[in-house]
């Protein structure tokens, strides 16, 4: 049936358009619009035919008072239409599709003229919560997807709340001004958080990119400024930790956990522990530090000397499996921040009962080391103890001490041939000095010698003891976490050297340090077995390690399997590899923002590697390594200081310019 001389309605960007049909060749309509417009149309794109013919003679401007008359009539027919009610009425009978001129009539209830047919089909189209129109018929929705619908229609309204109170919201924010009333601040805050830590990951990324869209507001850092501004971060919040999302505070249950009594000086004795208390023990540690790991004791034997290296023992306050065990699993270890820290116990533990406190009784496990003067270990015993530290001593005391004082002295000396010994064996040691951050009214900078006589002092005895660790487990066929590094796929130097452009070059051929549960040689630190066990308030691979000794310590035998170890292996790798980028990061952006202090200044700088484009220089005022572009015909090589000026700083943007 051919559709000249009818009235047809079709949709043009969301409106009904009414047109009269002056032309049908079977595929296509020529049609005159509402508007005057000819143009011709397909088939598809008709919603609605009127069931009479009109004269095509029509003139034009007839053509178009009848069809905006029809559209005004139709259009007001809309407002009698209640498409809830006639909902109701469909959705109760079996049929789930109808033709639209039977619910027409039972919307108008009675006759119904084109009008109404094509009035009641346009609310189809534009309220979509109760139909659904295809294919010339009307689709009633079920109850279920109808109350989707509404709840998708609430979603909306909500999101659309949100961007457009959010956005006056933001605009106020960046300018300082007055926000007023506003709703929706944490849900706002809250997307900009996620979205300037996670990018298109956030979970409402798109919400978020509309909302900055709608306040303008799209520069990359604008949400960090935002929330700064709101009082939700600070000025230099630890963005990798966010990021990352490490754990910040313990759970009630950990911290209920570490509710423990002190440990009176008889108790501990009587848990099977050897009495060792009486032995002069003393620590050696930083200025500023709180928890103490380890001490230390030696005394003279015909044959050499007995060196005590003692543990703090964790594993009463921390069993496995326990809440605060957990938390352990969760960190992997202690995050220190120029700021502050993060521990992997609650405090109340790594400063209180399991810190070696001058003058307290505490449980540890005792390496009792039988040296040669020549520091080969001519016998060792492990042993479960309780022990009392007498001395606290900072590494600058135990440093001007060390000339005076006969235990350190002989501890000196000592470590000195331990480590001449590992030299011996292949050890390869990178003496590159720390770099300390001061913060306050001014962000400070100290590079510190890492090799001093007292550091060196504690950090053989302390591989001593994780190796000896190591070798007691192989020795029993014990399971165990073992430290291993093959050897440097370049060797540029034999012994001991201090030159920094050696060291940093030194590092780049390092082979990657690996964590196994079956013992291999550490090429680092030259021993043919290596794991760590010295740490065990901050360290989480200290941790387990002494939970297993101990168990053999009382006769138990093994308490974690291979398996068991497999699993811990691969939740230390994890947690340390999130844990060891906070660090690092975090410490990148403090020495960032020391140098954006100082932008226009010159730096000595060495320059460790010239590539094609390219040099890679160290800031010896920081350390830190960074690379610029290699300027034509500059006559450098590889170890030369060069002074080149600091052009640009953003620490928030991760970024440095330095400039010839």
């Amino acid at each position: 049936m051919t559709l000249q001389g009818k009235i047809i309605e079709y949709i043009d960007q969301s409106r009904f358009i009414c047109g009269l049909v002056t032309e049908d060749n079977g595929k296509r309509l020529r049609i005159i619009n509402r508007n005057g417009r000819e143009m011709n149309l397909p088939l598809a794109r008709i919603v609605h035919q009127s069931g009479r013919h009109f004269p095509v003679e029509l003139t034009r401007e007839d053509v178009q008072r009848l069809l905006q008359e029809t559209a005004k009539q139709r259009q007001d027919l809309m407002q009698l239409v209640n498409l809830a009610e006639i909902w109701e009425l469909a959705v109760e009978e079996n049929d789930s599709a109808f033709a639209p001129e039977f619910l027409a009539e039972l919307s108008f209830a009675g006759d119904v003229t084109d009008d109404h047919v094509a009035a009641f089909l346009r609310c189809v189209f534009i309220d979509r919560l109760f139909f659904k129109y295809r294919e010339g018929k009307i689709l009633v929705h079920s109850v279920d997807v109808v109350e989707q619908l509404k709840e998708k229609a609430a979603r909306e309204k909500a999101r659309e709340k949100l961007l457009d109170s959010g956005a006056r919201a933001l605009q106020n924010l960046s300018r300082g001004e007055n926000i007023g009333e506003w709703p929706e601040r944490e849900k706002c805050l809250a997307l900009l958080a996620d979205y300037f830590l996670h990018g298109n990951e956030a979970a409402e990324s798109s919400v978020t990119r509309e909302l900055l869209k709608r306040a303008r507001l799209t520069r990359p850092h604008d949400p960090f400024h935002l929330l700064v501004a709101a009082g939700v971060w600070d000025e230099d919040e630890n963005i990798p930790l966010l990021k990352k999302e490490l754990p910040i505070e313990f759970s009630p249950a950990a911290l209920k956990q570490a509710e423990v009594v002190e440990p009176s000086a008889d108790e501990l004795p009587a848990e099977g522990r050897r009495d060792l208390r009486h032995l002069e023990l003393l620590t050696i540690d930083g200025a500023d530090t709180r928890d103490f790991d380890d001490a230390l004791h030696i005394e003279k034997r015909d044959n050499g000397f007995l060196v005590g290296i003692h543990i703090a023992d964790v594993t009463p306050w921390v069993p496995v499996d326990s809440p605060l065990f957990n938390e352990a699993l969760e960190r992997g270890t202690s995050i220190y921040f120029p700021e502050g820290q993060i521990p992997m116990l609650p405090e109340s533990l790594s400063q209180g009962v399991c810190s070696l406190l001058k003058d307290k009784p505490r449980p540890a496990i005792s390496f009792m080391v039988l040296l040669s003067a020549g520091g080969e270990v001519l016998e060792f015993e492990l042993c479960r103890s309780v022990v009392t530290v007498k001395r606290r001593l900072t590494y600058d005391e135990a440093g001007e001490m060390i000339a005076r004082d006969e235990e350190l002295k002989n501890l000196a000396r000592l470590s000195l041939t331990l480590q001449l010994n590992r030299l011996a064996n292949g050890a390869l040691l990178l003496p590159i000095p720390d770099v300390n951050i001061t913060i306050g009214e001014q962000i400070q900078v100290n590079i510190n010698d890492v090799d001093t006589p007292a550091r060196t002092l504690v950090a053989e005895f302390m591989i001593l003891a994780n190796t000896l660790a190591g070798q007691y487990l192989c020795d029993r066929e014990i399971p165990g976490l073992y430290r291993c590094q093959e050897p440097p796929r370049k060797r540029l130097y034999q012994g001991v050297e201090k030159d920094l452009f050696l060291n940093f070059r030194q590092r780049k051929y390092l082979s990657r340090g690996e964590l196994l549960i079956k013992p291999r040689r550490h090429s680092g630190v030259g021993v043919p077995q290596y794991t760590t066990v010295t740490s065990p308030i901050r360290r989480l691979l200290d941790l387990i390690i002494e939970h297993q000794l101990v168990n053999v310590l009382q006769g138990r035998g093994q308490l974690f399997s291979q398996s068991d170890c497999k699993d811990y292996m691969a939740k230390i790798i994890h947690s340390l590899s999130r844990a060891n980028f906070v660090r690092q990061a975090r410490h990148r952006y403090w020495i960032l923002r020391y140098l954006a202090q100082r932008i226009g200044e010159r730096f000595s700088v060495i320059v460790v590697d010239i590539q094609t484009r390219r040099i890679r220089v160290v800031i010896k005022d920081v350390l830190l390594e960074t690379d610029l572009p290699l300027v034509r015909g500059a006559d450098i090589e590889p170890g030369d200081v060069i002074r080149l000026k600091l052009a640009k700083v953003d620490p928030l943007d991760n970024t440095l310019r330095l400039e010839w």
